[in-house]
């Protein structure tokens, strides 16, 4: 029997699946509205002064105006707006600071507008929306919900509230998800990530947990903790759970042990949000890609990644990307980022609508021997392996080893195996054929003999957990580095006896 919310669920997804199918198929024209309002709504900050955004007529002109940045080089607009000047990057202050980690510079204090932070919350909405309307599946609504995310506590900074993306997300749940909603407010709270999972488990075990969100390898630790805890399979202990929602890494390494763990399958939504903003959704179960968000306050650039570190590299917008191109993606957005990196590498799988896939971040590469390796490329390699084989993949990274002790060099894989292949030689040469099927340059340094074939260096169970717990970034939104163009990772491992 269907409950009247399950029933207005359906009512409602489908009034807003026809909403985005009217931006999505007018993708141009919707990007240069939200163009011209960005450039109209700041053209009176500093920000907006000091780039003439009052002559800016065009993409041409905003390229000639405005360059490329990353935070580092928009750090002094963002420190007085952190000092608590107002009409800085964005009209009047932020709402909110979305404190993330930074490599040279510290902390990276991103600004969260009202605008924004609005968007960002429609657009986790209408993902679960669009699926709903695709599969009618809307019975989840009223189990419970979980969300593994930061803590909510927020502090404050000359006035503006900081905290996590996802503590900050926290705060607005809809009305009508409340009841639904896990874990309760004081777990939410809990900075310790292991302290904070087992009391999850405890305040869910006797649950109907229905629908399960957060980053894959952080539900794995929950879910392995539940199965510890009661002996079943995930699947056994909620059998109405149907929904998996998750973001941050590609799925595909994480699925034939999700499977296990659950011992059933159950449908999926990624999501591609940031701090910077919300990206894309997945928009249909069947279709490679997420529906890259064009009508959310966010103006996108692309440049090729191939040229990014070039002089003068090309930006182009939608109307000129093409499919399967590896972009470096700029963001110009409601919270005052302007043509602004985020350092994340995408492809475009459909151009109609417009999807895209992660395909890895632009400083997480090999290039040790002018190889290009991209996680994209790594992920798809492993997963033609495992899929090969019998062997199940906890977490992994890939390291260059540009001295071994002998031979050539090679690219050295860390993996913390659930069940080892029964044929690891077989299993090393289905990964080395995947990469160099997909990678050319690869190919031609193993043919041309300056590499050798890669090889696996076998992590302890739960060892990239602990690695992460050693450099204080245990849960919330952080995740192993697939690629690493150094060792430090690969010589963390081994110093702290992580490895087999």
């Amino acid at each position: 029997m269907t409950s009247i919310k399950s029933f207005f669920a359906k009512i409602f997804a489908a009034h807003i699946s026809k909403k985005i199918s009217q931006w999505a198929s007018n993708p141009i024209e919707t990007q240069h509205k939200v163009f011209e309002h960005l450039i109209d709504s700041a053209k009176d900050t500093a920000f907006g002064r000091d780039h003439q955004f009052s002559t800016i007529k065009s993409h041409e002109d905003f390229v000639k105006n405005v360059p490329v940045r990353d935070y580092e080089h928009l750090k002094f607009y963002v420190d007085q707006v952190v000092d608590g000047a107002p009409n800085i990057l964005w009209p009047g202050k932020p709402l909110y600071f979305a404190k993330t980690s930074g490599t040279t510079s510290g902390a990276k204090y991103i600004p969260i507008t009202a605008p924004s932070i609005k968007a960002q919350v429609e657009a986790s909405r209408n993902a679960i929306l669009m699926y709903i309307n695709e599969t009618g599946n809307s019975g989840f609504v009223d189990g419970k919900w979980i969300f593994l995310q930061g803590s909510p506590v927020l502090s404050e900074k000359n006035g503006i509230k900081l905290g996590r993306l996802s503590g900050i997300s926290a705060h607005y749940v809809p009305s009508y998800l409340l009841k639904n909603r896990m874990p309760s407010w004081e777990t939410n709270c809990i900075d310790d990530w292991e302290t904070k999972v087992d009391a999850i488990v405890e305040e869910t075990l006797q649950e109907n947990m229905t629908a399960i969100a957060g980053i894959p390898s952080w539900v794995q630790m929950y879910f392995e903790k539940l199965i510890e805890q009661k002996q079943e399979k995930v699947g056994e202990i909620f059998k109405n759970f149907s929904l998996f929602i998750f973001g941050g890494v590609n799925f595909e390494p994480y699925r034939s042990k999700f499977e296990n763990l659950i011992g059933r399958k159950v449908d999926s939504v990624e999501l591609y949000p940031a701090s910077e903003g919300f990206f894309a959704f997945q928009d249909r179960q069947n279709e490679k890609g997420m529906l890259l968000q064009l009508n959310s306050g966010i103006f996108y650039e692309f440049i090729e990644a191939d040229s990014f570190f070039e002089d003068n590299p090309k930006r182009i917008t939608l109307k000129d990307v093409q499919k399967g191109v590896n972009y470096v993606i700029i963001i110009s957005t409601n919270a005052g980022l302007w043509a602004y990196n985020i350092g994340d590498t995408v492809q475009f799988t459909s151009l109609s609508p417009f999807r895209i896939i992660v395909s890895g971040r632009i400083k997480h590469f090999i290039s040790a021997f002018g190889e290009h390796v991209i996680a994209k490329e790594v992920d798809h390699a492993l997963i033609e392996a495992v899929k090969a084989s019998d062997a199940q993949v906890t977490e992994y990274t890939v390291a260059p080893q540009i001295t071994p002790k002998e031979g050539l060099p090679y690219h050295e894989w860390f993996i913390e195996f659930e069940k080892e292949p029964k044929d690891m030689v077989q299993f090393i040469q289905h990964i080395d054929a995947a990469l160099q099927e997909q990678n050319s340059y690869y190919k031609d340094l193993i043919k041309g003999k300056v590499l050798q074939q890669l090889q696996i260096t076998k992590v302890k169970k739960g060892g990239f957990k602990t690695y992460m717990k050693t450099i204080g970034k245990l849960g919330g939104q952080n995740k192993t580095p697939r690629l690493s163009n150094d060792r430090k990772i690969a010589d963390s491992l081994e110093r702290h006896n992580l490895i087999k």
